[in-house]
């Protein structure tokens, strides 16, 4: 959908799964770049895994499924030989002030915001989560014009809710930053940006380190099998890494199936045509994570009853498979 009002930069709002990827690749095809949402996620290396018990949300460990926020943006910047520019700033004021500077200059901004502040979101939806990505192209009166990519169509907020998303405090507070391109040196993505995005994800997720990748599963798997099944707290715990999987951006089954989509088109870009059967691979292992959720989900509510031991079964599952994939894809594109 191409928007145009009198008070805006012309631009195409297109739906996307996950905030980020599709804010960065709306961004891009904007400038010219031929760019998608499971492009730009694959080729920045953004799949991950990682378990940070010192790392807090809501008095619970961080559990994530990609990598962390602006990851997707600045894993594009070498590919595409593209610079952007990052701005933060200390009061709400002087962030809206560079903000409608810059649309005045017609640029298309982007902003990092709390999801709990936007009015735009359903009530049930709303949580503290400080890194939720979206784009403002216009605005009309005191109303911003937000293509936000998690929506089917472009939004409204008012400047008073728009400065308190993206001033939240908290984990990941975003102090009122906002991005857009300086430079795009490279508008075509070649076959050995693909490569080495592929090398580097297989990489991380292999790691030697005990918190991310295969071994950050296999430890949160460790500590679900030590929870007392009858403690309030281990339903609580089960519940909370099921959010995270499932409702915190896109999840962890959701980013598996944006990679697999991302190693069809690689497939083509790279002339790989085997990264097809990776891409069936990785829609399994997706549907694997989308299981153990509703087992998890399905304890947590009480229809069945709370079994640690089994769910760390199912993660430890999740984990051999994950690890016996990216080895492979590893031993492909060496």
């Amino acid at each position: 959908m191409t928007l145009m009002t009198p008070q805006a930069t012309p631009f195409d709002h297109r739906h996307a799964a996950h905030c980020e990827s599709g804010v960065i690749a709306n961004l891009l095809r904007h400038h010219g770049v031929p760019m998608t949402e499971s492009l730009a996620f694959g080729l920045s290396a953004a799949l991950s895994f990682a378990y940070i018990p010192l790392l807090r949300m809501q008095g619970m460990p961080m559990v994530a499924y990609r990598m962390p926020p602006k990851s997707i943006i600045k894993g594009l910047l070498a590919p595409l030989a593209a610079r952007f520019r990052f701005e933060t700033f200390r009061t709400p004021a002087a962030g809206r002030a560079r903000l409608d500077a810059l649309l005045a200059q017609g640029q298309v901004v982007g902003l990092q915001t709390s999801v709990y502040w936007l009015p735009y979101f359903p009530e049930d939806m709303r949580f503290h989560f400080n890194a939720h990505n979206l784009l403002v192209y216009g605005k009309a009166g005191d109303d911003y014009l937000v293509s936000d990519p998690v929506f089917e169509e472009p939004v409204r907020c008012a400047a008073a809710d728009l400065d308190r998303a993206r001033f939240a405090k908290g984990l990941l507070a975003p102090k009122g930053l906002l991005y857009y391109p300086q430079a795009i040196g490279h508008k075509v993505v070649d076959a050995q940006a693909v490569k080495a995005a592929l090398r580097k994800n297989a990489r991380m997720m292999l790691a030697p380190v005990p918190i991310a990748g295969v071994r950050g599963m296999r430890l949160l798997a460790r500590k679900i099998e030590k929870l007392p099944p009858a403690e309030a707290h281990s339903a609580a715990f089960i519940g909370h890494v099921v959010r995270m999987q499932e409702e915190i951006g896109t999840g962890g089954a959701g980013f598996r199936f944006i990679y697999a989509a991302f190693l069809q088109e690689a497939a083509q870009l790279a002339q790989l045509p085997q990264l097809q059967g990776f891409s069936e691979r990785l829609t399994i292992i997706g549907d694997g994570w989308r299981a153990f959720a509703l087992a998890a989900a399905r304890m947590v509510k009480g229809r069945d009853p709370l079994d640690p031991p089994g769910l760390a079964a199912r993660l430890r599952e999740q984990a051999s498979q994950e690890e016996a994939f990216f080895r492979d894809l590893q031993a492909v594109v060496r």
